[in-house]
């Protein structure tokens, strides 16, 4: 059997070789920061935490939002997470906004880790006061991620809010409560893609799934062959810098799925450049949601 050709102090080629080939790997630039912007987790409905770093390290996603489903108000679970995988998460609770004492239970929850509420764009408090939930996030620092519709975001309420609180970190959830089906030239919508004018706001861009339906017979390997320009008319609207990716983890998994949600957009999205890509991919949700840059 031949023997390997000794190389300087006794190195053999082949191990050479896998040398340099590991040192080249550890100088190669970083890959591109990707932060998924709208998760759910739970022990007791949707998946475990676990569930998702999985999906998250097979599809190279290094941070995520917690994003708290509508009326759990327990939000320890997501506390939790945020504590036993440091820098990996943000969490977005949700509070009864009915209760006198929301604004002090918001509070309590930002002292335990805290990052945002989730809040409709319509929602008020009891009281004198009903903005009162709202001014409390504004005063404690954290943003606020909007779950609504269309015509809930357009609406002349949700603008006045958003123009009356212009320190208040506004999160407008998918896309601003776009969905298939919706009729050209998008007048609604475009009334959402109004509110890019207060610098407060930026938005969640989803999956094509959210906005496409699912094609019968199915087509493939890319499922939508006429994709809404809704996405693109998001970026010439907020700019790149104000939108963020989330997958909607795991209620994905019922449309295009986890990896397809972020693959498809990257690839059939018309970015300008890659830069853009950086920002909608991880830039700016590491910014709002202070999760670092790496």
């Amino acid at each position: 059997m031949p023997q390997s050709r000794r190389v300087g102090q006794g190195l053999t080629l082949p191990f050479a070789a896998t040398t340099l080939r590991m040192v080249q790997d550890t100088v190669r630039e970083p890959p591109m920061l990707i932060v998924d912007t709208h998760c759910h987790a739970s022990p007791y409905w949707f998946e475990p935490v676990e569930i998702l770093l999985d999906e998250m390290a097979r599809n190279d996603v290094g941070k995520a939002v917690l994003i708290q489903a509508r009326g759990f108000y327990d939000n320890s679970y997501l506390v939790e997470c945020k504590r036993r995988f440091p820098g990996r998460f943000a969490v977005v609770v949700v509070v009864d906004t009915q209760a006198e004492d929301a604004p002090a239970t918001l509070e309590r929850w930002v002292e335990q880790g805290a990052g945002g509420i989730r809040l409709n764009p319509l929602a008020r408090s009891p009281g004198d006061d009903p903005l009162a939930i709202w001014r409390k996030a504004s005063d404690l620092g954290i943003a606020v991620s909007c779950l609504g519709t269309a015509r809930e975001f357009g609406s002349p309420e949700f603008e006045e809010l958003v123009r009356s609180l212009p320190d208040l970190s506004v999160v407008i959830e998918h896309l601003g409560g776009a969905e298939p089906g919706m009729p050209s030239p998008y007048e609604e919508y475009r009334k959402v893609l109004g509110l890019a004018k207060y610098p407060n706001t930026t938005m969640k861009v989803p999956g094509l799934g959210e906005l496409c339906p699912r094609p019968i017979p199915f087509i493939q390997p890319f499922p939508f062959p006429n994709v809404p320009p809704l996405i693109e008319m998001a970026i010439d609207a907020f700019g790149p810098s104000r939108l963020m990716w989330g997958s909607d983890f795991p209620p994905v998994a019922q449309r295009e799925g986890y990896r397809n949600s972020l693959r498809f957009p990257m690839e059939h999205v018309s970015f300008r450049s890659e830069e853009d890509k950086e920002w909608v991919f991880g830039k700016t949700a590491a910014s709002v949601w202070k999760l670092g840059p790496g």
